[in-house]
């Protein structure tokens, strides 16, 4: 088989890469281990994703946006951080933005299917599905992909899109540097008594970090959110081994009843708290996106979002070497997109991996410096504003 490019992983990453080459006149092969079946109807994972406007944006470009159903599109119109046993929080909210909510909330299950059901329709987009890979290797005449039932794949260009543990990643000898936290996090969605106001809190509580990311609720059992919480693996052991009124009894009182009682409403989901940054994102005839480039620490909400945008950043170099007659694989555009989403991810990655160190150290004299961090910020104007341009990368949107 004989493609333009190759992309190894039908994640989020995956799919809006191969979804933003449509119209381009190349030919893509999109390789996913799991079913399409899965593909096409994913589960619920627990896992909410905050968009930013630029997010959004890009994802009204590919056309998977009007796919998201409405009333799964929850607003955000603050948030705010807690420390420790203290009443102050400090807020980041949308006043005096012309733009609407600070971002937007989406399951994570429903951005998949909504990427995948305009990939399945791209005839330039060859999807196989269940299908492991077993061997990547590239030269400066081609690249070549083998598949664990024997199949080899020629391409121009091979594209890592298969997670932050990326095998794709390590068979082209590409190191990642990891940050291993050493806990475990747990997704679901909780109804309470009281409402959240739209209001996304982050708790770094001493022994716990806990999230509560505020969702459109049906009128039946209260408001709802997404709740995720942090632990050390063997306590969270212990909190998933809790079933019915017992975990909603010790999540309630791990959030110190300020929504009232919390009751389950949906599955459970833990994943492993690790941090990766890929020391290249590109090598000959290759390139990495999405978690396999960077895979970040959810505390600031940012994975999903970078991921998309180095997508989009590779897709534009892609379409600008080919319209200018280059090489699909190019190796000044993979240096572009290099440099592009190295200035883009690096600092945030290492912000974010900083602060989560910061707030769940709780030695005595980080304690204060947390208290005092947070006060300090909450009076400086400039500050809350810079976040907040952050969060929702509004500027970016209306550039991009």
């Amino acid at each position: 088989m004989q493609f333009d490019i190759v992309v190894v992983g039908a994640g989020p990453a995956g799919l809006a890469f191969a979804a933003s080459l449509a119209g381009s006149g190349l030919r893509l092969a999109l390789i996913e281990k799991l079913p399409e079946a899965t593909l096409a109807d994913p589960g619920f994972d627990g896992r909410e994703i905050a968009l930013t406007h630029l997010s959004m944006r890009l994802l009204r470009r590919l056309g998977a946006w009007e796919r998201i159903p409405p009333a799964d599109i929850s607003p955000l119109r603050e948030a705010q951080v807690l420390n420790g046993i203290s009443s102050f929080a400090l807020r980041f909210d949308d006043e005096g933005k012309d733009d609407g909510p600070l971002g937007v909330l989406v399951p994570n299950h429903l951005i998949r299917r909504s990427l995948y059901e305009v990939v399945q329709g791209l005839p330039e987009v060859t999807l196989l599905a269940g299908q492991m890979v077993a061997s990547v290797q590239t030269s400066a005449q081609g690249a070549t992909v083998g598949l664990a039932d024997g199949r080899t794949i020629a391409a121009r260009l091979v594209v890592g899109a298969d997670t932050r543990f990326s095998e794709t990643r390590r068979r082209m000898g590409i190191p990642a540097t990891m940050q291993d936290f050493g806990k475990s996090m747990l997704v679901c969605r909780m109804a309470h008594d009281r409402p959240h106001h739209a209001i996304a809190t982050e708790w770094f509580g001493y022994g716990q970090t806990f999230a509560i990311l505020p969702l459109n609720g049906d009128g039946m059992e209260g408001d709802v959110s997404g709740v995720v919480l942090t632990l050390p693996a063997r306590e969270m052991e212990t909190v998933m081994a809790l079933e019915g009124p017992a975990f909603d009894a010790e999540i309630t009182r791990r959030y110190r009843h300020r929504l009232g009682a919390m009751r389950l409403v949906s599955t459970r989901h833990v994943y492993p708290l690790v941090g990766v940054f890929a020391q290249r994102f590109v090598a000959t005839r290759f390139a990495l996106v999405g978690d396999a480039a960077v895979g970040m620490h959810p505390v600031t909400a940012h994975g999903f979002n970078l991921g998309l945008r180095g997508a989009d950043s590779l897709a534009r170099e892609i379409r600008e070497a080919i319209g200018r007659g280059r090489d699909v694989a190019d190796r000044r555009a993979l240096a572009r997109y290099q440099t592009d989403h190295m200035r883009a991810s690096r600092p945030l990655y290492l912000a974010t991996n900083a602060t989560a160190l910061f707030y769940t150290d709780d030695r005595f004299p980080t304690r204060v410096l947390r208290a005092a961090a947070l006060r300090l910020g909450s009076r400086l104007a400039p500050f809350r504003r810079a976040v907040v341009a952050r969060l929702t990368e509004a500027g970016a949107a209306r550039d991009a």
